[in-house]
């Protein structure tokens, strides 16, 4: 059994389907290439800076052929139990793959990422698809993984599409070897080229290892796995957690962990380095916390000294009188952690942006799990326009989990997605 051609897109396919929801992601729709107008029309609205427009459940946990559009801001509202954070959880998991990350790193759970009620197939197999859409300078490519979660976790398939041609496909062809079977569009005087690539890997990071770049199809293969890497890769899966920001914490590197836990020891490093963005932090920070704030700082812990290398976070009132952050309240701190994280950028979050890529052609996508938790409708409110002013400048997205997004309409440039799926 060999891989089937690339154009027009086949199915993915493996050794055997899942039952009762096979593996194999849907075919992208066949089309006629595109005129010359047409792509110059589209390239005069392609953004700079690539990012993910959409992402796809078609067979993930409770999710079952969901389609999430994002935008710059997107906010995904549903009650509990709605897959909110299952979302979040797919979308981090796939930005993990696009840096590389080996399988058993982007899905921990992998038993918990097979649809609900699926039922093994003869060889006892159970898995899950997932899948998204970038845009960027080559227009839109569609990336669809197919993933086997038992008896072994595997890439059993995977197509990166673009223009209706279909640019990667991969297959599980002999269960028994830790490969799958690569087809990726050459357009030369062999229009495919064929090889194994590890099923533990996310093909389309592997190309540039395997592609030449000699033919026009192979510079189109690269650019479009090119374009999906670099708009998948830099993401900061963020949740705050006030319990711990309260606490002094030991100066380190000054980059802002997941959690914020170690927020004082960020702002001991930021507050100087930026004084204009320090400035607008505090005015945000002003508008989220009771009573007058005239900055925000960290301060040692004892005598002026850092002793043990200890140091706290506090506000100052501008009377002489400092706040200790371990007097707020939740709301007032994951507002103030979240407002800083919008302000600052990679070389301040625990991300891994590209490298090989200029930082003016990256974005910074944050994924905010429990966007408004313990936030009141103003705090929330005011967190929203402040994250779609950031988010409007073009160098970082946001995607958040909220349960009620009421308080968000009318905001410009705020998309909200609503979730509603009834469990099965």
């Amino acid at each position: 059994m060999t891989a089937s051609p690339l154009s027009p897109a086949p199915p993915l396919s493996s050794a055997s389907p899942l039952s009762p929801t096979s593996l194999t992601p849907p075919a992208s729709p066949s089309s006629s290439p595109p005129s010359v107008r047409d792509e110059q029309r589209v390239a005069e609205v392609r953004p700079d800076r690539p990012g993910v427009t959409e992402l796809r459940l078609s067979a993930f946990a409770g999710h079952r052929g969901a389609v999430l559009p994002l935008g710059p801001l997107t906010l995904l509202a549903g009650h509990s139990g709605s897959g909110k954070s299952t979302a979040l959880r797919a979308y981090e998991a796939l930005a993990r793959l696009g840096g590389g990350a080996r399988l058993g790193e982007a899905f921990r759970d992998p038993a918990g990422c097979v649809p609900e009620r699926a039922r093994p197939d003869a060889q006892r197999r159970r898995g899950f698809r997932i899948g998204c859409t970038t845009d960027g300078p080559e227009g839109p490519v569609r990336l669809d993984v197919a993933v086997q979660a038992e008896p072994e976790l595997r890439i059993v398939g995977e197509r990166l599409t673009a223009g209706g041609l279909t640019l990667l496909q991969t297959a599980l062809v002999d269960p028994s070897r830790p490969v799958v079977q690569a087809s990726w569009h050459t357009a030369g005087s062999t229009p495919v080229t064929r090889g194994p690539l590890p099923d533990d890997r996310l093909g389309t990071v592997l190309l540039p290892l395997r592609v030449a770049g000699r033919t026009d199809g192979q510079r189109r293969v690269l650019a479009a796995a090119e374009q999906t890497v670099v708009a998948l890769r830099s993401v900061f899966a963020c949740d705050p957690r006030p319990g711990r920001m309260r606490e002094a914490v030991p100066l380190g590197s000054g980059r802002l962990l997941p959690g914020c836990d170690n927020l004082a020891d960020v702002l001991w490093r930021t507050r100087t380095e930026c004084g204009r963005r320090h400035a607008q932090l505090v005015a945000a920070v002003r508008d989220g916390c009771a009573g007058p704030v005239a900055d925000l700082l960290a301060e040692p812990l004892r005598d002026g000294l850092v002793r043990d290398g200890l140091v706290r976070a506090v506000l100052d009132r501008g009377d002489g009188v400092r706040t200790a952050l371990g007097l707020l309240g939740d709301g007032e701190l994951r507002y103030l952690a979240l407002a800083l994280v919008l302000f600052t950028g990679p070389g301040v979050l625990e991300v891994d942006p590209v490298a090989e890529v200029p930082a003016a052609l990256q974005t910074l996508t944050v994924l905010a799990d429990g966007f408004d938790r313990s936030l009141d409708p103003r705090q929330a409110l005011e967190l929203v326009r402040l994250a779609a002013r950031m988010c409007g400048r073009g160098h970082i997205r946001l995607v958040g989990a909220v349960s009620d997004a009421s308080w968000a309409t009318g905001v410009p440039g705020a998309m909200v997605v609503h979730l509603n799926r009834e469990r099965s």
